[in-house]
């Protein structure tokens, strides 16, 4: 098995599926049932979602909401998000514990480094909720300070995209992907990755990225075994 221990990234979009908001059931139970055949493999899963099918702080300014405020509106939405995996992980039967950056008793535990380190080695899956629990700071921040904090082994970053492009697939058609790329290539291209902060924080920890095509069943798995998916960003 390639990696031991891992924080899965999956966007708040992408959990949408098919809709144009909100959340896609029979996609979260797609994803479930991922994390479920790796935990049994006996991998330590740890996850952080995004919240952008429900709320995004920075649209929340664009329409003249304090900034501040809609950031923490967004960490909610991303605790929304990670209790509906927890559920759908449950559903499957895979033991589960949901941490949150802001305090919340009565529907998840208080984020605590130790305790999520433990539950890891327990083979319980970790949901990492409400970001760092600071405005204007990313998802993906979150889920790199996270990885950083647990000793991950990898940063697996689920989008819709296979990896990462010379340009933007969906609008160049003559974007070729990279299998592997440098840390200091990705700065010297300006390829857009995941936000700055997350991506130094990963370079500078030299923990490396993983971009693949979450919604492609099986690549999770695949990953998991050594098989060459998406794009690696290393040193």
């Amino acid at each position: 098995m390639k990696y031991k221990r891992i924080l899965l990234k999956l966007s708040g979009e992408s959990l949408m599926g098919a809709k144009q908001f909100g959340i896609d059931n029979t996609r979260i139970a797609e994803y479930a049932e991922q994390i479920k055949e790796i935990s049994e493999m006996g991998v330590q899963v740890a996850v952080v979602i995004g919240g952008g099918n429900i709320f995004r702080g920075i649209q929340a300014e664009e329409g003249g909401m304090d900034r501040v405020h809609g950031d923490y509106m967004g960490m909610l939405a991303t605790v929304i998000n990670s209790m509906a995996l927890q559920s759908a992980l449950e559903k499957v039967g895979v033991e589960t514990r949901l941490q949150s950056a802001i305090k919340m008793e009565q529907i998840c535990e208080a984020f605590i480094r130790r305790r999520a380190v433990r539950h890891l080695e327990k083979g319980r899956v970790v949901i990492f909720g409400a970001g760092t629990g600071n405005p204007y700071f990313t998802t993906d921040t979150a889920a790199t300070l996270r990885a950083v904090e647990i000793e991950a082994n990898v940063v697996l970053k689920g989008t819709r995209v296979d990896g990462i492009y010379t340009a933007d697939p969906e609008k160049d058609k003559s974007a070729t992907k990279y299998t592997t790329i440098k840390f200091d290539e990705v700065y010297a291209k300006g390829l857009e990755v995941m936000d700055m902060t997350a991506f130094t924080l990963c370079k500078e920890n030299k923990l490396p990225i993983i971009v693949f095509d979450m919604n492609k069943t099986g690549n999770l798995k695949k990953l998991m075994q050594g098989e060459q998916v998406g794009t690696l960003v290393e040193m």
